[in-house]
């Protein structure tokens, strides 16, 4: 009599098989999920140039989040739609703040700081940046030196004569700091080489609705100074083309990390897990 019910239970559980379309469902509602996360809260976000040095290494991973500025056209994770106007819940990123930013008729993201707001005027010149005819607060605090790794070769061409060795012998990148405090009291810290063709541009007004963006690497960034057709922002940016604000680096990778998962860990920056990506407001004032 066992054996017969156990026959019988074999037989019914064979019977029933995989629900194949239950399983079909399940990983369709989890990357429906997944989306939805990363395109109304937040996602994660790889560092792929040097337009943002020293504040970002190529290399680096973060958190974006999406919700700070309300959502727009770029806000899905996919960029498929055409410009729409306007925001849902739309809130204007604040002075200094690090954001993701799609160029208009673009599917890449590109990442900047924000430097000028609605209805200002900006202009640069001898690498200086006006808003509203006033300079903004800098303070050279000489070199610094970034360790050279696949991720950042210090190449003659962008960093003319800054390759060298540190105390232990190890190559590093001399980069040329200068700290920048914004109108209201953002500071960072950006690079400033030289004399580029980028350093002076004309007085620009930002129309409604828009804002000035700019890399921390002043003179290898494609930012709004930089004309679409020279893969730049092409001037005052929509407020609908903003993606979501930087929040903090995740981990760190040197580039040297191959195919075999043993290599992955000799290949993590050390200290820049957990670094926050807001800028430096502790003396904070509206000026």
């Amino acid at each position: 009599m066992a054996e017969e019910l156990a026959l019988e239970a074999g037989e019914a559980e064979a019977g029933r098989g995989t629900d194949w379309w239950g399983e079909v469902k399940g990983i369709f509602w989890l990357v429906i999920a997944v989306l939805g996360f990363h395109s109304l809260v937040a996602k994660p976000f790889y560092i792929p140039s040097e337009s943002m040095m020293p504040t970002l290494l190529v290399g680096d991973r973060l958190v974006v989040s999406k919700y700070p500025y309300g959502y727009s056209y770029v806000t899905p994770t996919f960029h498929v739609l055409p410009f729409i106007h306007g925001r849902l819940f739309g809130h204007l990123p604040e002075r200094g703040d690090i954001v993701i930013v799609t160029p208009t008729d673009a599917r890449s993201d590109y990442i900047k700081r924000v430097i000028g707001l609605p209805g200002e005027v900006v202009e640069m010149h001898g690498g200086i940046v006006y808003i509203n005819g006033r300079p903004v607060t800098r303070e050279k605090l000489g070199t610094r030196a970034l360790k050279v790794d696949v991720n950042l070769p210090c190449d003659g061409t962008h960093y003319p004569g800054m390759l060298g060795r540190d105390a232990a012998g190890d190559l590093v990148c001399n980069v040329p700091i200068v700290r920048e405090t914004l109108p209201g009291g953002a500071s960072y810290d950006t690079i400033d080489i030289g004399s580029t063709t980028a350093d002076n541009f004309a007085p620009v007004r930002i129309p409604a609705g828009h804002v000035w963006l700019m890399g921390d690497n002043r003179d290898n960034s494609a930012d709004s100074r930089v004309s679409l057709a020279e893969q730049g922002l092409g001037g005052p940016v929509p407020i609908e083309n903003i993606g979501g604000r930087a929040e903090f680096i995740t981990f760190s990778l040197d580039g040297t990390a191959g195919w075999n998962p043993l290599t992955w860990s000799q290949s993590f920056r050390s200290g820049r897990a957990g670094t926050s990506l807001h800028p430096d407001r502790a003396g904070a004032k509206i000026r």
